[in-house]
Order: C-alpha cells, then structure tokens, then sequence
C-alpha cells in the first residue's frame, strides 16, 4: 500500500538535542490543511503533523530543562511528541517503530495509548490487555475511524516512559461547525520533568513517600494554631493527624522539590508564547500531560471561557481560573485587549512551583508573573470526616481499622446512620491507612487551596454537556469502588485490592451502569476508564457531564454512568503514573 509520509524525515538525525531553557523548535506548514493560525511560529511549539497516515519513531534524545542533559523517551526526536492533527469521520493509520537502543534505562518494549479515543481494545496500546506492546525494532500498525472530535492526547502505557517524555497532544477536527469562533488555535500542553530515572523516582516514594514534604508543620505553626483555635483545640488536631501518622500539608506525592514544570516542552525561562492580535478570540487547548501534578491555571487580567472538558462541548462558562487534573483537557477561549502581553500561569496544587508562558503581540515580551499562593492544609473535612464529633471517635476507626472502637454514646445517631460503609477487603487490610466516614459529591467545590481566593474558580458543577445523556436509560446495576491507599508504604489500591490480586471487573455488552467511587485516601486521584465514556452524574443522580477522567477529591463520593459499548479487555486506574504503578488499577472486561 502506498502510504505518504507524515512523520520522521529519514535525514533527521534522531539524536537531535532538545534543549528545554531555550526556545523550542517551529511549528511545520502543513500544506492544504485549513486555519493555519493555530500554527504559527512560536518557541517550545512542537512539530504540527496532519492527515491520516503518520510514522512515528520511539527513542532516545537527549534533553536538557535543566542545566544537566538527561535521556529521554521520545516521538520523532521531540518532548514533547508531535501534536497529531485528525478529522472526524476519517481512519487513521499510525506506524509506530520501536529504536530503543538496547540496554535503554527506559526498557526495551513501548507503546502508545491514544487516551479518551473510542476504538477497538487491540488498538488502545496497554500491553498484556490490548497487546504484547512494541517491541525492539518492531513497529506496530495502530489502525482505527475517528467517531468524535476535540482536544485529547496520547502517551505511553509501558513502564514509566510517559514521565520521561512519551506523552503528546491530540486535535481531531470536527465534521459540524464548532458552536463558538476564534481566530487562533493553541496546545498549551503541561507536564512534569525529573532529571531522575522515573524507576529511581519510584523506588524513592516507596522508602520515603513523602520526601518531597518540606512543608511539615512546625512548633511555631502549632502555637499560631493554638492562638487561632484554642489550645484544646489544636492539641486534638495533631493528635488525630499524628495517630493517622498523616501530614495535612502532603496534598502531592511529588512535586516543584523534584520536578521541572513544563509548557509545550519549555521551562518558564524559555517563555512559550502564542501571538495574537488585538481583537482576536484565541482558543486554547490546555492538556495536563503530567505523570504526577495537578495545576492550577489562570491568566490575570483574562476571562477564560471554558468551552470543552475532556474533547466533549460544554455550556461556555467564565471563570478565572481552574484545576486541571492529570490527563484532563479544558478548551477556553479568551479576548486579549488592552495590553500588549499576558501570562498563562499555571502553578502546583501544593503551591511548591509554577510554569509560564505568554500570550503576546509579538515574540519576546512578558507580563508580570503573580506570587504562588499561599501553601493549602488539609482539615478533616477535606478527608471526608465532617459531620461526626472527633472526641468521640476512636482513630482506629477512623483509619479503618476497627470499626468497633467507636464511642457510640458520644456520636450523632444521625451521623452514624448516614455513615459510609466499606468493603470486607478494606477491614484489618495492611494496604488501608484511612477510611472516609462521611463522603460527599463536592461538585461544587473548586477544591484545596482554591476556595475563597477573590477569584472565580471552575468547579465541576459548572461542567454541563451541551447535549442531553446519549444513551437515555436508567443504569440497570450500580458498582462502588472504593480508592485506597496506605501512605507510609505507598501502596495504592481499588478496594484495597492491588492490580495484581484484583479480579476483573465484568460489564455485561451492551448494559447501561452506574459507577460510585468512593475516595478513602487523603490524597486526589484521577480516574481513567478506557474505551468508554464516564458520563459524570450530578449530585441528584441526573447526568451532568461527559468526561473520560473524573477527579476524585480527598473524601468525595462520586457517580458516573457507563455505557458497555466496546467489546475487550480495558485498563482502569489512577491516572497518577506511580499509584498506577503501585497497584491502583484493575481489568474491566466487557463481554457478550
């Protein structure tokens, strides 16, 4: 068959260096394709490649972000891999070759898993579940019809090479006209570096999982506490966080203490500007490509208009900010007036790091960079343990342990009545650290260290589906999940059963159901259920909106309904690299 080329000219020396302080690489002409404007020129932009057969080439490049040159996973020689630009409605063609040097600290097999794309289970790039993967020299032909368009991406399923720069954006052009105009079109693609070795990284967090904590509280915290709230009180609180040998200021397993933040493949020193003109409407296409990092992203002096979460439309909604979780994306759409440059800011959930670009009207300008905000703490609330009197209740049972220490006679019997119940494999289970008594939606909660900032911050209830639910039934069966995990031992988990020991979950072909997660852990994690949609309920149980990662907060309960439409085996797990690693995963397996 004959196949043009859209991919890794054969001259291009694949030891290219990539230097990440600097400004990056320009974006390619892509001759006949429509509305250029979204590829301009402009530094850390990646390589642009559209059509519908693509040859991309694994490897090793050296990289430096830093000031130390380190080697990295890479498509076509680049970090990030080239954007992908697709159409609704056509069938793609993807040639991935496998040039790995051998003895590689990366491993020697890879692959590609085209994240929140609807396609047949061989194609959807989970080694053991959808195939062997790639191995050394082999190339693997990824074949399928594209049913939906938006903003998505795609990384790697093998081993940790997504933290070492497997991970690239996704565009797929629509067949119907988009219901809102804009002049220019950017990726703003965000991510986490380590000049570590991911499996040093890993091998780090199950030692000392909160290395990256520096942060604790001090004396001088607990008499400002003490002043604040109450010397009773502040007492009672480091009890019950030193007995769940817990820290409220461990909201990330890793963060700006080890990582490099990154925006389409730049440091904030390289500056990733995307140029606009007075008067324009810019839409960008922010994607969360990191292993490990929430962010918290705003540009001031900008309304952002969200228009898409997860490649799906939603009713546009204002805001100033927003989180985005690992492996969502949010579509905005902005006016910049008034002012020659602004800065796309985008800083950790644990307020230890940022990184910045610019929106400008030419090359080389900046505007102001705001301070991080102040660093979030935990309370027990956040944990799911609001509603119930904590002087009354024994921290066994709190962290799971034994349920049969409560103090019943100093409890709320309405509380109690309403309390969470929890799988039989959570009880006395050396993998469980904590268990949430009282879990809610929290649809409106914009989440830690974002509630009352003086800005207008996204929360999930803004998030509605321009369409109704697609399927129209009522879900036949419900399933809980419960997210578990012990932080000290850095064991991750469904329902305390690691990946390795866990049984598939089965869904009848066809069916309509409903999943609950349950959230029993203090940290937040973002669920990813391959090959179908997470079609997000609201907090009456009505459907709200289509997602393919749903975010569970620490102590949240939250409901989505499925439709069993894609026949085969498919990964389901934390999005969060290394508590997918660590056993937060399980088979979902649908079947006839």
């Amino acid at each position: 068959m004959s196949i043009k080329s859209s991919g890794f000219a054969p001259g291009l020396s694949r030891r290219r260096f990539v230097q990440g302080l600097a400004a990056g690489g320009a974006v390619a002409g892509i001759a006949g394709w429509p509305n250029l404007s979204w590829a301009l020129k402009s530094p850390g932009q990646t390589e642009v490649l559209a059509g519908t057969d693509f040859y991309l080439n694994i490897g090793e490049t050296p990289v430096n972000f830093t000031g130390r040159s380190r080697s990295a996973i890479t498509v076509n020689g680049s970090v990030p891999a080239p954007t992908l630009r697709w159409r609704e409605g056509d069938t793609v063609n993807l040639y991935v070759t496998n040039t790995l040097p051998p003895g590689s600290i990366h491993g020697q097999h890879t692959s590609i898993h085209w994240h929140g794309i609807l396609l047949p289970a061989n194609m959807d790039g989970v080694p053991g579940l959808s195939f062997d993967g790639i191995g050394p020299g082999e190339t693997w032909h990824y074949q399928f019809a594209l049913r939906q368009s938006g903003t998505y991406w795609y990384h790697s399923h093998s081993g940790f090479q997504e933290q070492a720069g497997l991970y690239g954006a996704l565009i797929i052009d629509p067949l119907q006209a988009e219901p809102f105009a804009y002049h220019r079109d950017y990726v703003v693609l965000l991510s986490d570096w380590t000049d570590m070795a991911p499996t040093a990284l890993f091998a780090r967090l199950k030692k000392m999982s909160d290395y990256d904590n520096y942060a604790k509280r001090t004396v001088g915290d607990f008499i400002r506490d003490a002043r604040r709230d109450g010397l009773a009180a502040a007492v009672a609180d480091r009890k019950m966080w030193g007995e769940m040998r817990m820290t409220p200021t461990d909201l990330s397993d890793v963060n700006a203490n080890t990582y490099t933040y990154l925006m389409n493949g730049t440091t904030a020193l390289g500056n990733w500007t995307g140029l606009f003109r007075s008067g324009e409407k810019i839409r960008l296409r922010f994607i969360n490509g990191s292993a490990m990092s929430y962010f918290d992203v705003r540009i001031p002096g900008l309304k952002m208009t969200v228009v898409a979460a997860d490649g799906q439309y939603v009713h546009p909604i204002s805001v100033d900010e927003f989180r985005i979780a690992v492996a969502e994306t949010f579509d905005v759409i902005v006016e910049p007036a008034g002012q020659d440059a602004f800065t796309i800011f985008a800083q950790d959930m644990g307020r230890t790091g940022y990184v910045s670009g610019t929106l400008a009207v030419r090359e080389g300008l900046r505007a102001p960079l705001p301070a991080l905000d102040p660093r979030p703490i935990l309370s027990m609330a956040d944990m799911g343990m609001g509603g119930m009197g904590h002087g009354g209740m024994d921290m066994g049972a709190m962290s799971g342990m034994d349920h049969s220490g409560m103090d019943h006679g100093s409890m709320d019997m309405g509380a109690m009545a309403d309390m969470q119940t929890h799988p039989t494999s959570e009880a006395g289970n050396p993998l469980v650290d904590m268990q949430t008594m009282a879990p809610v939606p929290k649809l409106d909660d914009p989440g830690i260290g974002l509630r009352d900032n003086g800005r207008r911050v996204l929360c999930y209830a803004d998030l509605k589906s321009t369409f109704a639910d697609p399927d129209g039934r009522d879900p036949g069966r419900e399933i809980e999940l419960h997210l578990t995990g012990h932080m000290e031992k850095f064991a991750w988990s469904f329902n305390g059963q690691k990946f390795i020991d866990a049984e598939p979950v089965r869904l009848r072909y066809g069916e309509r159901m409903r999943i609950t997660l349950v959230n029993d852990t203090m940290m937040t994690h973002p669920i990813h259920l391959h090959g179908v949609w997470s079609d997000l309920e609201d907090a009456h149980g009505n459907f709200q909106v289509r997602k393919h990662t749903i975010d569970m907060p620490p102590g949240s309960k939250r409901s989505y309904r499925v439709r069993a439409d894609a026949l085969g085996r498919w990964a389901y797990h934390c999005h969060l690299l290394y508590h997918m690693e660590a056993g937060m995963m399980r088979e979902v397996r649908i079947e006839e």
